[in-house]
C-alpha cells in the first residue's frame, strides 16, 4: 500500500497533468514558463522526484503538443525548452528514447525548414538537435539519414541571425565527429555551403571544412573550384578562413590543380573577360565599380595566398615558378583596374625575387632598369607610381624562368602555359580596347 504522503504526491501529479490537458493557450504558456525557472539543469532523478515518478507522463505532453501546434508556431520556444530540459537531464536516456520514437528528429529538422516560424525557435531546434546528437554515435545517424545534413545546411544558408548561425555550426561539427559512417556527407554538405550568398555561412563552413578535411583524410574533387570561388568574396573574414582552409588543401592530393587554379586566377579568364567587358565600357567614369567585381578580387585574393605558400614552403614557391608564377604576377600588377590586385602581386613577386636569384634576372630583364629600381623601391606602392607604358610593360611580360630552371616544361606546366598564354592576350587586348575607348 502507499503512504500518505505518497498518495499526495500522485494526487498533486495528476491534478498538474489536469491543468495542462484542460488549459488553453495562455494558462498553457504560464506553466511552461513556471516549469523551465525551475527544472532547469535538474537531473533525471530530480525531475522524477519533482513528478512523482511521472516525469514522462508530462513530456508526452509536451511532445504531442509539439507534433499538433509546431507549424503555427505557438508556444513553439517554450515547448521546445521544456523538452530540452529532459532531454538535457543527466540519465536522461530514457526521455530521449521516448522523444525519438514518436518521430522527434522529423519535427525538429522540419521546424527548420518553415517560413513562418521564428529564428528564435528554429535555433532553439537546432539546440535539441545539438543535444540528440551530443548523445551517441546512432543518434548521429539517426540525424543524417533523416536527410538531417541537408536540412541543417540550407537552414544555415538562409539564417538571418549570425547567433543562429553559430549553434548550427556546433550542430555540424558534432555530426563531422565520431560519425564514420556519414561524415563525408557532412563533408559534402559543407561544401556545397560554400556558394550560397551568406558570408557568415560561408565563414563558418570554412572553418568546420578545416575540421572535417582531417577527420576525413582525403578529398573531393569540387572542394578546389568552390574554395577559389569564395576568394572572390569582399568580405576579408571569409577570404581568411578560405586561405587558412588553403594551407591546409596543399597537403593533399589536390595540391597540383589548387596551386594551377591559384596561378591561374592571376589572369582572368577569356570567359571571364568577356563577361566584363560590356559593364566595363559602359559605365562612367570608366572602371568605377570593378573594385566590387568578383574577377579582381579573386586575382588579389590569389596574389596575396600565392604569398602565404611561398613563404610558408619553398618547395611549394619553386612549384610554382614552374606553373609560370612570376610571368602571372607581373601581368597582375599591370592591372590599372584593381590597385589592390597590383598592391598584393608586387609584395609576392617581392619574395620571389628576394629568394630565387634567376627570378630577379629576368624581373629585371623583362622591366628595364628604371622600372625594376622602382618597384624595389617602392614595392607596396607601386601602382601609384607607374604610368600607363609601365603598365603595359608588366600586363605583356613574357616572363619564363621555368625554361631555366628545368630546360624544357613538363606535362604538369603544359597544361598552364597555352591557356596561360592565351589568357594573357585576351587580358591585353580587353585593356587597350578599354582604353581606347575611355580616350574617345
Amino acid at each position: 500500500m502507499t503512504s500518505i504522503k505518497e498518495q499526495a504526491a500522485i494526487s498533486r501529479l495528476l491534478s498538474f497533468l489536469q491543468e495542462w490537458d484542460n488549459a488553453g493557450k495562455v494558462a498553457r504558456n504560464h506553466i511552461l514558463n513556471n516549469f523551465i525557472q525551475t527544472n532547469q539543469g535538474k537531473t533525471s532523478p530530480e525531475l522524477e522526484q519533482e513528478f512523482s515518478q511521472g516525469a514522462s507522463l508530462f513530456l508526452v505532453r509536451l511532445i504531442t503538443c509539439l507534433r499538433i501546434t509546431y507549424m503555427t508556431g505557438s508556444c513553439l520556444e517554450k515547448l521546445l525548452k521544456s523538452i530540452g530540459i529532459f532531454l538535457s537531464a543527466v540519465g536522461s536516456n530514457r526521455y530521449l528514447i521516448e522523444f525519438l520514437e514518436v518521430g522527434g528528429v522529423l519535427t525538429l529538422l522540419e521546424i527548420l525548414g518553415l517560413e513562418k516560424i521564428k529564428e528564435e525557435d528554429k535555433k532553439e531546434s537546432i539546440k535539441l538537435l545539438q543535444l540528440i546528437a551530443n548523445s551517441g554515435r546512432k543518434y548521429k545517424e539517426l540525424i543524417c539519414e533523416s536527410y538531417g545534413v541537408r536540412s541543417i545546411a540550407e537552414f544555415l544558408a538562409i539564417s538571418k541571425s549570425e547567433e543562429t548561425q553559430e549553434e548550427v555550426q556546433v550542430l555540424l561539427d558534432s555530426l563531422v565527429h565520431g560519425n564514420p559512417k556519414y561524415q563525408n556527407q557532412v563533408y559534402k554538405g559543407l561544401i556545397a555551403l560554400l556558394p550560397c550568398a551568406s558570408p557568415k555561412a560561408q565563414q563558418l563552413s570554412l572553418q568546420t571544412l578545416k575540421t572535417a578535411q582531417s577527420i576525413i583524410g582525403t578529398t573531393h574533387p569540387s572542394i578546389v573550384d568552390c574554395v577559389l570561388k569564395v576568394l572572390g568574396t569582399m568580405h576579408l573574414e571569409v577570404q581568411y578562413e578560405a586561405i587558412e582552409l588553403i594551407k591546409d588543401l596543399v597537403n593533399y592530393d589536390v595540391r597540383q590543380s589548387l596551386l594551377r587554379g591559384l596561378v591561374a586566377l592571376l589572369i582572368p579568364s577569356v570567359k571571364e573577360m568577356s563577361k566584363l567587358q560590356p559593364k566595363i565600357l559602359t559605365v562612367s567614369p570608366i572602371l568605377q565599380l570593378t573594385t566590387h567585381l568578383p574577377v579582381f578580387l579573386q586575382q588579389a585574393a590569389a596574389a596575396k595566398t600565392i604569398g602565404v605558400l611561398a613563404r610558408r614552403d619553398l618547395s611549394t614557391a619553386e612549384e610554382m615558378l614552374h606553373m609560370r608564377v612570376v610571368h602571372s604576377l607581373m601581368a597582375a600588377m599591370g592591372n590599372t583596374d584593381h590597385s589592390n590586385s597590383q598592391r598584393l602581386a608586387s609584395l609576392t613577386l617581392e619574395f620571389f625575387v628576394q629568394t630565387f636569384p634567376v627570378v630577379e634576372e629576368h624581373v629585371r630583364k623583362s622591366m628595364g632598369e628604371e622600372l625594376y629600381q622602382l618597384f624595389l623601391i617602392h614595392r607596396e606602392d607601386l601602382y601609384m607610381k607607374i604610368d600607363s607604358i609601365q603598365a603595359d610593360i608588366l600586363t605583356a611580360n613574357e616572363v619564363n624562368v621555368a625554361k631555366e630552371l628545368y630546360g624544357v616544361p613538363n606535362s604538369s606546366s603544359s597544361v598552364v602555359l597555352d591557356p596561360g598564354d592565351l589568357n594573357q592576350m585576351t587580358y591585353i587586348t580587353h585593356f587597350t580596347e578599354a582604353k581606347a575607348q575611355s580616350k574617345e
